[in-house]
């Protein structure tokens, strides 16, 4: 039969090859040989009983696999992020710590207890705990700078505030403009808190409000800072380039004369002006200087100021560094921040929902520092800051009123700006133009 003589066939030319390739043609020839069977299996006529067919089964002794008890030294390790409304006690319940003792240590310790007032959204916490959820370690990353340390040791828990100990990764990503600055760098994968360094940088050359078109671009290399491996925070932008309306702008960081951070253009002018014009982060002038209907007297007078209509809790920002000579309550201004700069000049930011926790009279203040947020406390109709730019004594239209520019590079330093700078943008040209990309 043809079944039988291709057996023979594959039988004889498998026994003639060397051994190294005896595998491979008995591949090979399986092939063939399974197709005759295939198709000769279902002929008709074809009798299947005659092969003989037998089933054995064979006892095989497993080793019996007890399960290892959990051991006082396994660990395990959870990471989450405090969310809006948390209570330590829901936080450490998500990951996992079942330690009364750890509990009351936070509540007691004074370095410990430091995370029952700072609690922040968004921030991330992280605990190894053993088996039973027993507290072996905690980590809250409760600032930008600053972690929250506690441990256990013989004698039970210590706690730490301590220096973050971060290590920055630089990444580099461009973005285009389709309908807003936030769309495009949630696009671009950029963080929030860069895009809001974006605006801020750029916010004397580009009202981010009115002036963004369809088809601006920018270009960004700034810092995300990782500790343990986990990311931690998102840190500075070292380098941008903006383009809007055909118009190029450049910011590149670098180090003042005094050791501060400031940002320049590639020309070595500080990007930055004396004083800011807009001391609230997008938001819109709801009230010009000058007469005004009253909204609450129903009757016309002077408004000495610029009301800033934006959410509540809105982050109120000093217009420039000075000494602080007021912080409460002020009549009308409901809670006030009035602030002393150089030159005769003052600043006074009214109407907020509550002061930034280092704000008392006499602190100072640098420029673009968050003293307040936006609320409508006093005679105030709905959320909004009032916002007030005095010289001598005299109130000043704060959007008219001539702003110069901040100090530039000193002469001194400016060789050293420009290898800085030119590094820098070197890096923005590889970058610009590769879409919505992120190189790190």
């Amino acid at each position: 039969m043809p079944v039988q003589r291709a057996a023979i066939v594959a039988q004889r030319l498998l026994q003639a090859l060397p051994r190294r390739q005896l595998a491979m043609a008995a591949a090979l020839l399986a092939f063939p040989t399974l197709g005759l069977v295939t198709a000769f299996g279902i002929a008709p006529g074809t009798s299947t009983h005659l092969v003989e067919q037998a089933s054995r089964i064979e006892p095989i002794e497993l080793p019996e696999l007890a399960p290892r008890p959990p051991s006082a030294q396994d660990g395990y390790v959870a990471q989450d992020r405090i969310q809006r409304g948390d209570t330590v006690a829901a936080v450490l319940a998500r990951i996992e710590v079942r330690d009364p003792a750890a509990i009351d240590f936070l509540r007691t310790d004074p370095v410990g207890r430091l995370i029952f007032t700072r609690l922040v959204p968004g921030r991330i916490i992280q605990a190894e705990t053993n088996a039973e959820g027993g507290l072996r370690a905690l980590r809250y990353f409760y600032s930008a700078d600053k972690v929250l340390e506690v441990k256990r040791n013989d004698s039970g828990f210590e706690a730490r505030d301590r220096a973050l100990a971060a290590t920055p990764r630089i990444v580099h990503r461009s973005g285009t403009i389709r309908s807003s600055l936030f769309a495009a760098t949630d696009n671009a994968g950029i963080p929030d808190a860069m895009a809001m360094q974006i605006a801020r940088i750029f916010a004397t050359d580009i009202d981010f409000h009115q002036d963004l078109r369809k088809g601006d671009t920018f270009t960004v290399l700034y810092e995300m800072l990782y500790e343990s491996g986990e990311l931690v925070s998102a840190g500075r932008i070292l380098a941008a380039e903006f383009v809007n309306q055909g118009h190029t702008y450049h910011a590149v960081l670098f180090h003042d004369d005094d050791g501060s951070d400031a940002y320049y253009s590639l020309d070595g002018t500080n990007r930055a002006k004396s004083f800011l014009r807009s001391p609230v982060e997008f938001s819109r002038i709801s009230s010009g200087f000058g007469a005004r209907f009253h909204p609450i007297f129903k009757n016309w007078r002077a408004h000495t100021g610029v009301d800033f209509a934006a959410p509540k809790g809105t982050r109120v920002l000093s217009a420039a560094e000075g000494t602080v000579i007021h912080a409460g309550w002020r009549n009308g201004y409901g809670n006030t921040v009035e602030i002393k700069h150089g030159g005769a000049i003052t600043t006074l930011y009214g109407h907020l929902s509550g002061f930034a926790s280092n704000i008392r009279s006499g602190s100072r203040v640098r420029q673009g520092e968050v003293v307040g947020y936006v609320g409508a406390t006093g005679w105030a109709t709905g959320p909004h800051l009032h916002y007030e730019f005095k010289i001598g004594g005299m109130h000043q239209n704060p959007m008219r009123v001539a702003l110069p520019k901040a100090t530039p590079v000193s002469p001194a330093l400016r060789p050293e700006f420009d290898r800085a700078a030119q590094a820098a943008f070197q890096t923005v040209a590889a970058v610009r133009g590769s879409g919505n990309t992120r190189f790190e």
